[in-house]
This record gives structure tokens, C-alpha cells and sequence, in this order.
């Protein structure tokens, strides 16, 4: 792919997409990893600083990375630094399908066409060569197991992928408890990727209060009115009725 280094996001998707089912593993939370994922990324790269709680941009100039740049050019256009977790938790819509095609085109991920019950279209994918993946997750394997402190992307890494959720697809069961256990304390040996991390958390802890709140007041949906903007900072299109996309992340 003409790159000798993966960017956290990409590791991140890669570590959550399963070989077995070409989907992802915690769908729902993955898109707010992703954005955390995207500033780690870009602080590592000199573009973005911690504030307090807050991002702040200290290097306009773009990265090469069209992805990072679409990111990095919104908070440009904040003009001050943002809140972590106003930015993760902000309404963008698709950065999961925005990364799976992005490892298509760098040739991490190839796409497979099928059909749900013969008729809906899905597409699901798959790495194109394990080895990544692999060693990804040795990576993330000897941090925890050996107890040597982990290099900043290793460290960020294991932080977004505990705060997406993803101890429990990594290391299931009773017997994947410790690591699990191990996986969480790796937060505290890397402080822009333990900001982020708790940033990805506190949204969804709020969402899911939310939603508690809603269903006691009778209420169940959100509200009606506010925009909607896709992963690319583009106002998303209302879906219509009778229209129905299966995509291979669920």
C-alpha cells in the first residue's frame, strides 16, 4: 500500500472487524473510536495539542492521509479549541464505511458482494493479508501479558479499543477476564490516547442515559429538526421509506 506505518484508526477497524463474518464488532460505538481514534492520530503527527479537555489545532498543514485531512480541516474550521468530547460525540454519520473503503483502496480489505435471504445486497470484508492483524494484536498481546509499558500508538490503541468495547471480542470468556482487566489499565500509559478514550466512554455513557430518560418519559425518539453531518462534514440525506441498505457492518 506504499505506507510503512498503519494510523491508529486503520488499526482500530482492523482489530474490530471479524475474519469469520466480515462485519465489525460493536457497530454502535466503533464511529465514536474512530473520531477519538482520529485525533490520537493527528496529535501523534504534531497537527492537534490537548487543552485541558479540550483539542486545539497547532499545525494546520495537512498530512497526506485524506481522512485525517477531512478531520483535521473541521476543527480548523472551529476557530477554537474544541471539547474531546463534543467533537467525538458530535452528530457525523459513516466514518466506519469511510475507513472500510479507505483499507479497500490502500488494499487492506477487500469487499464481498452478496445478498441477504437472495434479495437485499450486502457487502462484507475481509483483511487481505491476516498478518496485519496478527500483529496488531501481538502488539496488544505482549503490553498486556509481559506488563512493559507500551509505545504511545500501542498505548492509545489498547485505550480506544477497551473504550469501544472491544475487550470482549478480543479476549471472551471467564478466561479473558485479567486481560481484559490489563487492556483497561493500559489507558493511564499514554495521555492523549486516555483523553480520548474517556471522551469515547462519557458519550456513551450520556447516550445511554439518554435513552433511559427517554423511554421513562414516554419519549423514544430524538428529537426532530437538529442536522445530521456524514463522517466527510457533508449534511447527511433523510432516509426514505421502503429503502433498505445492508451493509457488512452492522
Amino acid at each position: 500500500m506504499g505506507r510503512s506505518r498503519r494510523t491508529i484508526p486503520e488499526e482500530l477497524l482492523l482489530l474490530a472487524l471479524d475474519p469469520a463474518t466480515g462485519t465489525t464488532a460493536q457497530p454502535q460505538s466503533l464511529d465514536l473510536g474512530l473520531a477519538g481514534a482520529q485525533l490520537v492520530e493527528l496529535a501523534l503527527a504534531g497537527r492537534i495539542a490537548p487543552d485541558g479537555d479540550r483539542i486545539a489545532v497547532v499545525l494546520p498543514r495537512p498530512t497526506g492521509d485524506p481522512t485525517l485531512d477531512s478531520a483535521l480541516e473541521l476543527l480548523r474550521r472551529r476557530g477554537s479549541p474544541v471539547r474531546a468530547v463534543h467533537w467525538i460525540g458530535g452528530p457525523r454519520l459513516g466514518l466506519r464505511q469511510t475507513y472500510l473503503t479507505h483499507l479497500e483502496r490502500c488494499g487492506m480489505v477487500h469487499a464481498v458482494n452478496g445478498q441477504m435471504c437472495g434479495v437485499l445486497p450486502t457487502t462484507r470484508y475481509q483483511a487481505t493479508d491476516t498478518a496485519i492483524s496478527r500483529e496488531i494484536r501481538a502488539r496488544l498481546d505482549a503490553a498486556i501479558r509481559t506488563g512493559v509499558p507500551p509505545d504511545p500508538r500501542t498505548a492509545a490503541l489498547a485505550a480506544l479499543a477497551h473504550a469501544v468495547g472491544l475487550g470482549k471480542h478480543l479476549y471472551p470468556g471467564n478466561e479473558g477476564r485479567s486481560c481484559r482487566s490489563r487492556l483497561r489499565d493500559l489507558i493511564r500509559h499514554d495521555p492523549m490516547g486516555g483523553l480520548v478514550a474517556h471522551a469515547v466512554m462519557d458519550v456513551q455513557n450520556g447516550a445511554a442515559g439518554s435513552r433511559r430518560a427517554a423511554a421513562a418519559s414516554g419519549g423514544g425518539a430524538a428529537p426532530r429538526g437538529a442536522p445530521v453531518v456524514s463522517a466527510g462534514g457533508v449534511p447527511a440525506q433523510p432516509r426514505r421509506a421502503g429503502m433498505v441498505r445492508v451493509a457488512g457492518v452492522r
